[in-house]
């Protein structure tokens, strides 16, 4: 806020009732690309477990043939005595996972043999090709969000001006570890940015994982390959492709899981007013006992 006083400008911090400085910290199109976001992996990681349960393997080179050792592979066995056991195998490592991973019980109460559970998946029954539908529409809309995002990140210098890591970062690197194990979080001006392992960890979503997960999802498309036949020669096949979209697929997860994990730590209602209406209130230092 900005007032006129003896012909000058005069910026007034905007504030919270209990004292706090505002700062706008989210732009507009930022914050929808956020929830569109959002919205769109969570379609994506359901329908990709129902796709997944047609097939519950990985494999790795051109062919995957089911002759092949797989990667991993999630399966029910069946007893001569006694119900089914589930197993998850990860080359030669067997787990049981019986009522979690490849036998549970469905909304009935039967023991049912799937790799993932109804609850996860979309949709809840086994429908690979309404999967599929599911699958692909939101996968190219979270493409075309992508790109948007892309441009506007290096139109407004966003990725230049909050996103580079600046020398001081890296040196300060070591620090930034220790207090997020103690769950320190920072305050006052340190409040204002982000911290160095937030910026390698967005830089690493938009500029490593995000075209790597698009990039292997193209390519396990038949109509796709066929445009492009290029496209499978550099994972060294569709098999190879389906294991690294997998894989991408899992990290996006465990960077969800730690992101939402901070948010609750970092102030719930402070984090979430700042993606939704931009403004984000700032925690004033600590100050220090008179000694």
């Amino acid at each position: 806020m900005t007032v006129e006083t003896a012909g000058a400008k005069l910026t007034i911090a905007r504030r919270t009732r209990t004292g706090r400085e505002l700062i706008y910290r989210h732009g507009l199109l930022v914050r929808i690309a956020h929830w569109v976001n959002a919205g769109c992996f969570a379609v994506l990681l359901m329908s990709g477990l129902q796709i997944f349960n047609a097939y519950p393997m990985l494999d790795w080179g051109a062919k995957g043939d089911e002759g092949d050792p797989a990667l991993l592979s999630i399966y029910a066995e069946d007893q001569l005595e006694g119900p089914p056991i589930g197993w998850v195998q990860i080359g030669s490592a067997k787990f049981d996972t019986t009522g979690y991973l490849g036998v549970f019980r469905d909304r009935d109460g039967f023991l049912s043999g799937r790799a993932f559970p109804w609850y996860l998946t979309l949709p809840s029954y086994q429908a690979l090709a309404e999967g599929r539908r599911w699958h692909f529409f939101f996968a190219w809309l979270l493409a075309i969000n992508g790109l948007v995002y892309f441009g506007y990140g290096f139109a407004a210098r966003h990725f230049q001006r909050d996103l580079k890591p600046t020398g001081g970062d890296l040196r300060g690197i070591g620090r930034s570890i220790l207090d997020h194990l103690r769950l320190r979080h920072p305050r006052g001006d340190a409040a204002k940015r982000y911290n160095v392992l937030q910026k390698f960890a967005y830089l690493g979503i938009v500029f490593v994982l995000f075209p790597l997960m698009v990039i292997s999802g193209i390519t396990m498309s038949p109509g796709m390959d066929s445009a492009l036949p290029w496209l499978p020669e550099i994972f060294g096949g569709r098999p190879s492709a389906r294991t690294i979209h997998f894989i991408t697929a899992t990290l996006l997860v465990l960077f969800v899981f730690v992101h939402v994990l901070e948010v609750l730590l970092a102030g719930f209602f402070n984090e979430m007013r700042s993606i939704i209406t931009g403004w984000f209130a700032v925690r004033p230092e600590k100050t220090r006992r008179p000694s």
